[in-house]
């Protein structure tokens, strides 16, 4: 291999602990800077350092590829993309993009005719910045004010700002620390823990404790001081977080408060949100529900009966007694259901693809299931902001087929495509093909795999593979379109997404079945996915690169440590790798609420052992492993920066090859990496070409 510049070494200080018996060694422990959030001890911030010249030393020759990279991916996105216009009252809204531009820009026009406004410009608000970010965005019902929220840091504390849509004019109050909502953001009257009151001269906002934690739901009346800010709700369990959102009619403000595994509603009155509220059904460990509402009756999705999900009915006078509307089905997974004035719109997943039915109040007129052409898509409704429609937007792709917008005539039935993504350097879907296999896992659990390739790929297991998973929270890894994926397929190689268990791409029990106890079938899947792949002939053992983010980086720490010789390079992203000593801190920002879904070591010993007995960090052995690409963000608050820090320290210390291994800490965002559309496209660009240098692939 190459002759690098020599890979930093940690200290190691000893440090150990002793829970149910059992004493634990943590020589990098001192990684975890004492004055967390804040990070200044100088031998944390020099190793950080040390890492990342060693990170840049390591990847300075693979810049030309990563320069090509970049630029190729850069090429297939349209440099000055706009959304299609959606209407919600007097007013069409829409982003668009400068070209060149990293942050869109908000308008919105006059449906009767008019000049288009700017009513929000990211690229002025992230003027000088290196990170940047929009968390929320609500404008009052009647268009004449809103309200947005920015971090500027990637710690997830927001700011809360206000603008006078009338006169242009920014309003000079702010509301520091509010809580954000974790991924895209859109105008829909309501947007991540922001609503406005009925009357547009208040707002409810979620706020963070000194632990990030989201317990209180605060009225901020505009022109007050936020000192002076009403407490609407303070949840008192310290694993619940909280939230608030609009019913679809915009007449109810619905806070939820939830962990992992059980919630509870409350309603409040969007013209008078400190009048007493009405608790839909107080909280039950392990029932999940929510609800929208259609004049008085609650439309409530709940899985209190079975793990696939049913929808109930019940009387805003009597919001705890539930008449059964559609019954559970072994085959069909209940997703979700999104009120509307004529009728109502129940999403979810048969045998893991997205359908999408049209139901009428009447249960005697029979629900209309909407049709999509391929046999593997991504399928749903759109930015839908007004109650009263004839006309649904939808969002439909796959995984050769670009993002569509499309519309669905609620009379007739006909969709109407209004946009395909623009692929400005050019895109031949009949260049490539996709399939959905089932590989049987250890225990016989069939496991789905979608998977994409160049036309003529080799199906000796000679090819090289690239395979992504996640495995966690019930977060299904859609089977969808990727420009920047098309990278690898143009080299050659295929691209397969396990939807593994921990997921609930198969239903909710295909997530039951992959945490707490039976937390290893998610790891196990992956490996005996990445089996089967080999077996059909798509690639071999070393030919295949795999990554993961998060909870998915755990799933790496995971299968490097269980089966190293499997992987010809390992992506981590922000990995949640130090699970045991996280789940064993409450004072950690996530962790009472992340107890549900990995257990609780601290008063289960036998949650305890199995954790530890899979925990990558503490799994580490003296064996070869892979090339290991891992990341963390020094203010990632989710997966702080000291477990991807201590996990490649003892990599370091521990293996016994000569493979690469780098660390790269983002010492200015948190867990989303850099903000801005060309900076995160450089970030992968980078990983692109750790995978395609390590799996020998050249141009």
């Amino acid at each position: 291999m190459t002759d690098l510049t020599k890979p930093p070494v940690a200290a190691t200080r000893p440090h150990s602990f002793t829970t149910h018996g059992v004493t634990i060694e943590d020589p990098w422990s001192w990684l975890r800077d004492p004055g967390y959030p804040e990070v200044t001890d100088k031998d944390v911030l020099a190793y950080l350092a040390e890492e990342n010249a060693y990170f840049e030393a390591v990847i300075a020759p693979l810049k030309p590829l990563s320069e090509t990279l970049f630029q190729e991916m850069r090429g297939r996105i349209k440099e000055d993309e706009s959304t299609v216009p959606q209407k919600d009252g007097d007013w069409l809204y829409w982003t668009d993009y400068e070209t060149g531009g990293e942050y869109p820009r908000w308008w919105r026009k006059p449906v009767a005719g008019g000049a288009d406004e700017l009513i929000l410009d990211e690229p002025a608000l992230a003027a000088g910045k290196d990170y940047f970010r929009v968390g929320a965005i609500t404008i009052s019902e009647d268009g004449s004010l809103m309200a947005y929220s920015t971090d500027d840091d990637g710690s997830e504390r927001y700011t809360i700002r206000f603008k006078d849509l009338e006169h242009g004019a920014a309003i000079g109050e702010r509301i520091e620390g509010a809580a954000g909502k974790w991924g895209e953001v859109s105008i829909e009257g309501t947007i991540g823990n922001i609503v406005f009151t009925s009357s547009g001269d208040a707002i409810l906002y979620g706020i963070t404790d000194e632990n990030w934690r989201t317990r209180t739901i605060k009225l901020h009346r505009l022109g007050t001081a936020p000192a002076d800010d009403i407490v609407v709700y303070f949840e008192e369990e310290l694993g619940f977080s909280v939230g608030v959102e609009l019913s679809s009619d915009r007449k109810w403000i619905l806070l939820t408060t939830s962990d992992h595994e059980t919630s509870e509603i409350r309603l409040y009155p969007a013209n008078d949100p400190l009048a007493e509220p009405i608790i839909v059904s107080p909280r039950k460990t392990g029932r999940e529900y929510d609800v929208d509402l259609h004049g008085d009756t609650l439309f409530i999705h709940t899985n209190d009966t079975d793990p696939q999900f049913r929808l109930a009915t019940a009387s805003l006078t009597n919001p705890g007694e539930w008449a059964e509307r559609i019954a559970p089905s072994p085959h069909f997974y209940m997703t979700g259901v999104a009120c509307f004035a004529d009728f109502f719109i129940v999403e979810g997943r048969e045998d893991g693809l997205d359908q999408v039915e049209l139901h009428r109040y009447d249960p005697t007129i029979a629900p209309v299931r909407l049709n999509f052409p391929e046999a593997s898509y991504v399928a749903g409704l759109a930015d839908n902001p007004e109650y009263a429609v004839d006309r649904l937007r939808l969002s439909y792709e796959s995984m050769v087929t670009p993002g569509t917008v499309q519309d669905y005539d609620v009379a007739t039935g006909a969709i109407e495509t209004l946009k395909v993504q623009e692929i400005p350097s050019g895109y031949d879907a009949s260049k490539y093909a996709t399939e959905r296999l089932k590989i049987a896992a250890r225990d016989g659990t069939q496991v789905p795999v979608s998977i994409v390739y160049p036309k003529g790929f080799p199906r000796d297991g000679s090819g090289k593979l690239y395979l992504y998973a996640y495995g966690a929270y019930g977060y299904a890894i859609p089977p969808g379109f990727s420009t920047s994926r098309m990278s690898f397929l143009d080299r050659g190689m295929a691209f397969a997404i396990a939807h593994i268990r921990g997921g609930d791409d198969l239903g909710q029990q295909w997530y039951h079945d992959g945490k707490l106890a039976k937390r290893t079938n998610t790891f196990t899947d992956f490996v005996d996915v990445a089996k089967g792949l080999i077996d059909h002939g798509f690639t071999h053992k070393g030919g295949i690169a795999i990554a993961g983010r998060s909870a998915g980086g755990e799933l790496m720490g995971a299968v490097v440590n269980s089966d190293p010789d499997l992987w010809g390079a390992v992506v981590a992203d922000v990995p949640f790798v130090d699970v045991l000593n996280t789940m064993l801190d409450e004072s950690l920002p996530l962790t009472p609420g992340e107890w549900p879904e990995w257990g609780n070591p601290i008063e289960d010993k036998a949650a305890f052992e199995l954790i530890r007995s899979y925990s990558p960090y503490d799994n580490v052995v003296a064996q070869a492993y892979p090339p290991l690409f891992i990341s963390g963000g020094l203010n990632d608050p989710r997966v702080t920066y000291w477990e991807p820090a201590k996990w490649a320290a003892k990599l370091r210390a521990t293996k016994t090859d000569d493979n690469v291994l780098v660390l790269k800490t983002n010492m200015g965002a948190g867990h989303g990496g850099k903000s801005g559309r060309w900076e995160s496209l450089k970030e992968s660009a980078d990983e692109m070409a750790f995978v395609l240098w390590q799996l020998g692939v050249t141009e």
